[in-house]
């Protein structure tokens, strides 16, 4: 990018109102009132115009003496040297101090740089941490779904073993209720006999004892099977309910995972 060129009506506008101001008209003073430049072509503007404006306005005069001259000439070298001392050492001030700037600007730029490439390796691990626990609860995901695809099978499996164990007691108590009528009509029957062997004597009555007792067998037997059946259904019943109860809690947890998993795509999303 070229620098801003300062026209000579600026330069000297500017020193018109530093000597107005009462202040001494240098190089740098005319480089702050314009805003930028060069202070040596700035003030070098400057003394042309004043040496026109003296050349415009000289008259004749008398010449100085040798003596005179010489000393004025003198002075004006020791002062010019001065002059040029003095900027000299202003100027070598104002590149030190630009040099420290620049030397602060890049050391805070490294700085902030460092920084920035920290935040982006802690940004960095964290989207892997992430992408590490997002594939853990993948991997857990995929296993719920696995154990509730089984207890599914399972619970199907139960179901219809409930279904049949259902069936085998209605048919047993189906069974139980013939028996029961078979029994009643062998109670008539032997009520007949029994009626009929206190006619007949003493064997008649060892006979209906036996009878009897087959009876009560039967009966017992009968019995059994019916707390069997009661017992087996009341186990299926358990097992089925606890099928139920893992499927549920096997729902949770896949949901729970669910929403676990789109939170961490959230904040991935968010941090890349």
């Amino acid at each position: 990018m070229r620098p801003v060129e300062f026209t000579s009506e600026d330069i000297i506008h500017a020193g018109q109102e530093l000597l107005a101001a009462g202040r001494n008209i240098t190089g740098f003073a005319l480089r702050q009132k314009v805003g930028g430049g060069n202070p040596n072509r700035l003030k070098q503007v400057w003394d042309e115009y004043l040496a026109s404006q003296i050349e415009a306005h000289a008259e004749p005069v008398a010449e100085l003496p040798v003596e005179v001259a010489e000393e004025v000439a003198g002075v004006a070298k020791t002062l010019t040297d001065r002059i040029a001392a003095l900027a000299v050492g202003l100027n070598d001030k104002a590149v030190k101090a630009a040099e420290r700037r620049v030397a602060e600007i890049v050391r805070a730029a490294g700085e902030q740089k460092e920084q920035a490439e920290r935040e982006l390796a802690d940004a960095s691990q964290t989207v892997d941490d992430l992408e590490e626990q997002l594939d853990g609860l993948r991997s857990e995901l995929e296993a719920a779904q696995v154990r509730l695809a089984g207890m599914t099978r399972e619970n199907q499996a139960l179901a219809v073993e409930l279904a049949q164990i259902r069936e085998r007691l209605s048919a047993n108590e189906q069974s139980a209720k013939v028996a029961a009528e078979q029994y009643a009509a062998e109670m008539d029957k032997m009520n007949n006999a029994l009626e009929a062997a206190q006619t007949r004597g003493g064997q008649a009555a060892e006979q209906l004892a036996v009878l009897k007792a087959q009876i009560l067998a039967e009966k017992e037997t009968h019995q059994e099977q019916r707390k069997a059946s009661a017992k087996e259904i009341t186990r299926q019943a358990e097992l089925y309910t606890k099928a139920h109860t893992e499927r549920d809690e096997a729902l949770k947890e896949a949901a729970t995972l669910r929403g676990r998993i789109q939170a961490l795509e959230a904040m991935m999303a968010v941090k890349s």
